[in-house]
């Protein structure tokens, strides 16, 4: 999600302490100015995510895995699929070794196809237990795909989405929709 409407700054404007991970220390600098901590770490590393996860103790894990840049998500559907798969699965044994026993990650809502479907199923089945996945639809709105258009059902306004998603703490283990015609949180 674009920088000035993710989460975070509502998480934070509501007074949890709230750490972002990032690759780039460019996007960690964004964090910082939101109020977040911000902690540059790969989540294909799986044993420097530990040690980030672990020394920030969180109570709640969040994995997202959409690119922030709209123009690359056509050509990063393979690398979408490996966060969805490689990613999550680093992100939930750091939270596991750091005793955090809950985690939300990010899904759609729509059927996908091949690598991306395997890789959206494999992220369903694996959270779940651990907390619940929220699926959103398809994101539109200033620094999206759908910039000034709707796409096509099932859409959500991205500002709704992190509205959303910043109160999804007490979210119930399972999966949740986001999108204009569910009614979940």
């Amino acid at each position: 999600m674009c920088a000035d409407r993710r989460p975070e700054p509502l998480l934070v404007a509501a007074g949890h302490e709230v750490a972002g991970m990032t690759r780039s220390p460019e996007k960690a600098r964004l964090l910082a100015a939101i109020g977040a901590e911000p902690v540059v770490c790969n989540a294909f590393d799986a044993d420097g995510l530990a040690a980030a996860v672990t020394a920030f103790a969180p109570e709640l894990g969040y994995a997202p895995a959409l690119p922030d840049d709209a123009t690359r998500l056509p050509a990063g559907r393979a690398a979408n699929a490996r966060i969805r798969r490689d990613g999550t699965t680093n992100l939930l044994a750091a939270t596991r070794a750091a005793g955090v026993s809950r985690f939300i990650a990010q899904s759609v809502a729509w059927e996908m196809s091949g690598e991306g479907q395997a890789a959206k199923d494999f992220l369903e089945q694996s959270v779940p237990a651990a907390r619940g996945v929220v699926q959103y639809g398809q994101f539109y709105g200033p620094g999206t795909y759908y910039p000034s258009t709707l796409p096509t059902l099932p859409r959500i306004a991205l500002e709704e989405a992190a509205a959303r998603t910043a109160h999804a703490l007490d979210l119930t283990t399972g999966i949740n929709e986001f999108t204009e015609e569910s009614a979940t949180a």
